[in-house]
């Protein structure tokens, strides 16, 4: 009896967690496709085929970004797309999962570089948490790359391809943290920001691959080439955001 009542709230459970995944990717239809009237550009230079590594800026209080760029592009390429995402993303009971269903894994020193062998997309956003701690003062200021992306994308022998997403940091703004609830929820900070995101409009922006260099023999060179390769990527997002954010129609017309 207890046996049969243990599964019946397993199976609960369990559809309780697809009505709930179901309910957030409605949602974030909705919020790509009327609320954020989001354009999308430069979709072509997504390779039709073969491993890439997809590097996009990190904007807004609480990472929707991430989610919003997956489903950009996962649906105008048709193409699976994992992203590495911090532990933090996994905890939260509906879009955790939900991430682990659309490719999200645990960040790892290899960032993909499996699925890279296997001729699949991964889309990284090097600057991290560091990227949506940012105030809204200094919206779109990229903060420092990882290398990590540059050294696994050398490894595959996969080109790099720059985005530039701009919208985000209007949507959710951060304009303060609450320590206190950071310490209580245990995060690495608790942004002060709407509770709902704000209807900006969105504008991501896909540029053209850049192909990553051969694999020096040293490992001080490949630790060299793949720094290189890493400030030029983050040098074209850079330009691309801000080429954008002027070209861009106002955030709230």
């Amino acid at each position: 009896m207890i046996d049969m009542a243990g599964a019946e709230l397993k199976q609960l459970t369990r559809l309780l967690g697809l009505a709930g995944e179901t309910a957030w990717e409605r949602l974030l239809e909705w919020l790509v496709d009327d609320y954020f009237r989001l354009d999308a550009l430069g979709l072509e230079n997504i390779p039709a085929e073969g491993p890439a590594v997809i590097v996009a800026n990190h904007s807004g209080a609480w990472g929707l970004d991430a989610f919003v760029l997956h489903k950009v592009l996962t649906r105008s390429v048709r193409r699976p797309l994992h992203v590495p995402a911090a532990p933090l993303a996994f905890r939260f009971p509906v879009i955790g999962s939900y991430a682990r269903k659309i490719g999200g894994f645990p960040v790892n020193p290899m960032l993909g570089l499996e699925h890279l062998n296997a001729g699949e997309l991964v889309g990284v956003f090097p600057e991290g948490i560091a990227g949506l701690e940012k105030p809204f003062r200094e919206r779109y200021r990229l903060r420092p790359f990882s290398p990590g992306f540059a050294l696994t994308a050398l490894r595959a022998g996969a080109p790099v391809v720059p985005v530039s997403v701009i919208g985000a940091e209007e949507a959710c703004p951060k304009i303060g943290e609450v320590p206190a609830l950071a310490r209580f929820f245990d995060l690495p900070y608790f942004p002060l920001t709407p509770p709902f995101p704000l209807p900006a409009k969105w504008r991501i922006t896909v540029g053209e691959p850049i192909p990553a260099p051969e694999v020096p023999d040293s490992f001080a060179a490949r630790k060299a080439a793949a720094r290189a390769l890493c400030d030029e990527v983050q040098a074209t997002v850079q330009a691309m955001v801000d080429r954008e954010r002027s070209l861009a129609e106002p955030v709230f017309g």
